[in-house]
C-alpha cells in the first residue's frame, strides 16, 4: 500500500510545481516503512519495524529531495548569475534569462510563474521562437511567452480616450514562415504610449481552442483619434 501511494501521489509547492523535498520525504518514508516491516516481520514485530523504518526514511528522503531543489538553484547561480539575481529580485526577464532557467532544469510551471509575477511582456519574432526551441525551452513556456502581450495588465498599456493626431501609415511587413503548426499571424499595429509606437507583426499561438485574433484598429471622430488594440476573442 505504501509503495502504491508513492507512485500515485507527490508533493507540490503552492504554485503547483514539484516540491522535491516533500516528495523525497514521502518516497523515503514509504520505502522505509516497507523495509522496516520486512525486517520487523522476521522478529514478529512488523508494526514497530515499519514505524522505525518510516521515520528513518522520511529523514533521508527529505534530505535527498532538498538537495535536488538546492542543486537547481546552485546550478542556475553558477551558470547564469545575472539571471539568478533578476529572479531573486523579481525583475523582468529577457530571452537569455528564460533559456538560462531552462538549461538549469527549472520546471516549466516555475518559469511561467516567474514571467507572470515579474510582469514580463515578450514580443517574439519567428526567429526568436525557433531560437528558444533550439535552446531547449519547451512549447509550454514558449507559447506562454508568445501570449504575454495579450495578458499584460491594462494599466501597463493604457490608452487615452482621445488622441490628437493620426498614426503614421503602417510599414510594409513580410510574413515569415510559421514556426510550427497551429500558429496564427498577428498583424503589426500602432500603439499609443505617449506617442505612436509600431509593434511589429509576429506569429502568435491561441491561448485556448476556439479563439481567433481580432485585428486592432484606429479611427477618427470629431474629437480626435481612438484605438482598439488587437486581442484574442
Amino acid at each position: 500500500m505504501a509503495g502504491s501511494t508513492v507512485f500515485m501521489s507527490g508533493c507540490q509547492n503552492p504554485d503547483g510545481t514539484q516540491n522535491n523535498t516533500g516528495s523525497g520525504a514521502l518516497i523515503g518514508g514509504a520505502l522505509g516503512a516497507i523495509t522496516g516491516a520486512a525486517i520487523g516481520g522476521n522478529n514478529h514485530n512488523a508494526g514497530g519495524g515499519a514505524a522505525i523504518g518510516a521515520a528513518a526514511g522520511l529523514i533521508l528522503g527529505g534530505l535527498i529531495g532538498n538537495a535536488a531543489d538546492q542543486e537547481q538553484r546552485e546550478r542556475l547561480r553558477a551558470q547564469a548569475p545575472q539571471t539568478y539575481q533578476r529572479v531573486e529580485q523579481g525583475q523582468p526577464l529577457s530571452l537569455a534569462d528564460v533559456k538560462a532557467l531552462s538549461r538549469a532544469g527549472i520546471a516549466d510551471d516555475v518559469i511561467v510563474s516567474q514571467i507572470k509575477n515579474s510582469h514580463t511582456v515578450f514580443r517574439l519574432s519567428a526567429a526568436d521562437i525557433i531560437d528558444l526551441r533550439d535552446a531547449g525551452v519547451t512549447d509550454k513556456v514558449v507559447n506562454y511567452m508568445i501570449n504575454t502581450p495579450s495578458t499584460a495588465p491594462e494599466s501597463s498599456v493604457a490608452t487615452p480616450q482621445v488622441i490628437q493626431y493620426a498614426p503614421p501609415p503602417p510599414p510594409v511587413e513580410t510574413v515569415v514562415i510559421a514556426p510550427g503548426p497551429g500558429y496564427v499571424w498577428v498583424d503589426g499595429e500602432w500603439e499609443w504610449n505617449g506617442r505612436w509606437v509600431w509593434c511589429a507583426g509576429h506569429w502568435g499561438y491561441p491561448p485556448r481552442p476556439g479563439v481567433v485574433w481580432v485585428v486592432g484598429r484606429t479611427w477618427n471622430d470629431h474629437r480626435g483619434w481612438h484605438q482598439d488594440r488587437g486581442h484574442w476573442r
